[in-house]
């Protein structure tokens, strides 16, 4: 039975009216247009390579065990792929208010959790196609990877006709409670073979646990963190915007500078936030921002494979830092710091802890955890490297991907990165009633790539 995994069960569960739960993005194409029953059925006829598209959640009778994956019989692609067309002129402006909104629709949890959008009416005779998918189907890296299923590197691949599919009986509710109870049954047992293992091959043991226990160690330190503007509580709508950088410009900055590119483009948004507070009144001297940066924990043989597979580390934005250089060089010696910490891995180790919490009460954890206050981390920015040669869907080039990812507890602003065919993205997300001044941000983060840009010029 395709039960799921605890970090996938644990974003169902927080799901709430003002916090809802799915990633997204957003791909621009150059035109004209695909009617949406061709796109429907270019869409429908890759649905075999990620069955889970034709899947939904089942909940286990009386919680007894975390929910499992079924085949839906009802499902229609006609429910799930939709169009509209943007009001004229159709301006990227439009087009960002437009998917904020459908952003701000919670998923059907009765169906399978996605949906998609075909969008014409773009200036510039360009389309769009909007993508929305539950966290508990996907992290950051899996969505890339279904992107590639449902792009061609090839303009010139030619449309076959969907397979036959027929729903697998969906297991009765005696069924999924027996099931549930033989996972309660074989959890201690699992505990057994772990220490078994330790027995066995100490050294290695006591290497890995060190490890783990000083990364749950700096963890623990990041638990407590002074309220800011960026926290507090969230309505349902969402704001949304954009950032665009050139990939060789970045890369550009950190050979000459020194980190990565992901540091540069940390760096940039910390300039960006030191703007959006400035802009604000709020003093940025000495100040920092605390954020969570996702780490994948997906091996080379995983990628394909939906779901999550996330760690995280804990990173503090220097927007205290005015100098661009220093502040690159601030951001690089910190992440430097972090990724030899261990960080990640004691936050991955009290992940995997959790696959032997019975179902109940891990439903009782996650269910208290999303009605209580977090001040731990003030936003959430995560970079995923999307494919670098240019894509096509029917015979139509990507031209630009925009990432979107959703707001947590008390999080008001959240910032996806990522990377395509030579260019930069970041898709900022922000609640609608806190941060009226998001495109602030968005223009600050592109300003500071700009200036680091001009630096190393």
């Amino acid at each position: 039975m395709d039960r799921l995994s605890p970090l996938d069960s644990w974003w169902l569960h927080l799901e709430r009216e003002a916090q809802q739960l799915h990633v997204g993005s957003t791909l621009l194409f150059e035109g004209p247009p695909p009617s949406h029953g061709q796109l429907a059925a270019a869409i429908e006829a890759r649905l075999d390579m990620v069955p889970r598209y034709r899947q939904r959640v089942r909940q286990v009778p009386l919680e007894l065990g975390r929910p499992v994956w079924v085949d839906d019989p009802r499902f229609r692609i006609g429910d799930h792929v939709r169009h509209v067309t943007l009001p004229r002129p159709g301006t990227e402006e439009s087009l960002r208010d437009l998917v904020a909104r459908f952003m701000s629709d919670q998923l059907d949890l009765s169906r399978p959790l996605w949906e998609s959008w075909l969008v014409d009416g773009l200036e510039g005779g360009r389309w769009a196609m909007v993508n929305k998918t539950h966290h508990a189907m996907i992290d950051g890296i899996s969505g890339v990877d279904i992107l590639a299923v449902l792009l061609d590197r090839d303009r010139h691949v030619e449309v076959r006709a969907a397979a036959p599919w027929t729903p697998q009986a969906e297991p009765s509710g005696r069924r999924l409670a027996a099931s549930a109870l033989g996972d309660m049954i074989r959890g201690p047992l699992e505990v057994g073979q772990l220490l078994a293992r330790a027995v066995s091959t100490p050294r290695r043991f006591s290497r890995e646990t060190a490890a783990e226990l000083y990364g749950l160690a700096r963890v623990g330190e990041t638990v407590i963190w002074p309220e800011s503007v960026l926290d507090g509580p969230i309505g349902p709508m969402r704001r949304w915007g954009w950032a665009r950088a050139d990939l060789a410009e970045v890369k550009k900055v950190k050979n000459s500078l020194g980190g990565t590119v992901n540091d540069v483009i940390l760096a940039a948004i910390a300039a960006g936030f030191r703007t959006f507070l400035t802009a604000r009144g709020e003093s940025v001297d000495g100040r920092t921002v605390r954020t969570m940066v996702p780490v994948s924990m997906r091996t080379p043989e995983e990628h394909g494979q939906l779901g999550n597979q996330l760690s995280a580390v804990f990173a503090n934005l220097p927007v205290g830092v005015s100098d661009p250089a220093e502040r690159l060089a601030a951001v690089t010696s910190q992440l430097s710091s972090l990724k030899s910490s261990g960080m990640a891995r004691g936050v991955d180790s009290v992940l995997t802890a959790a696959d032997l919490v019975p179902g109940t009460v891990f439903a009782l954890g996650a269910s208290l955890a999303a009605r209580l206050p977090q001040r731990a981390i003030s936003t959430v920015t995560t970079n995923v490297p999307g494919p670098q040669v240019p894509m096509f869907l029917l015979g139509h080039r990507m031209t630009e991907l925009f990432p979107y990812i959703p707001l947590g507890v008390d999080i008001r602003i959240t910032i996806g990165i990522a990377s395509y065919a030579g260019r930069l993205t970041c898709g900022v997300t922000g609640d609608f009633e806190a941060v009226p001044d998001l495109q602030v941000l968005c223009d600050g983060i592109e300003s500071a790539i700009e200036e680091l840009v001009a630096l190393v010029r």
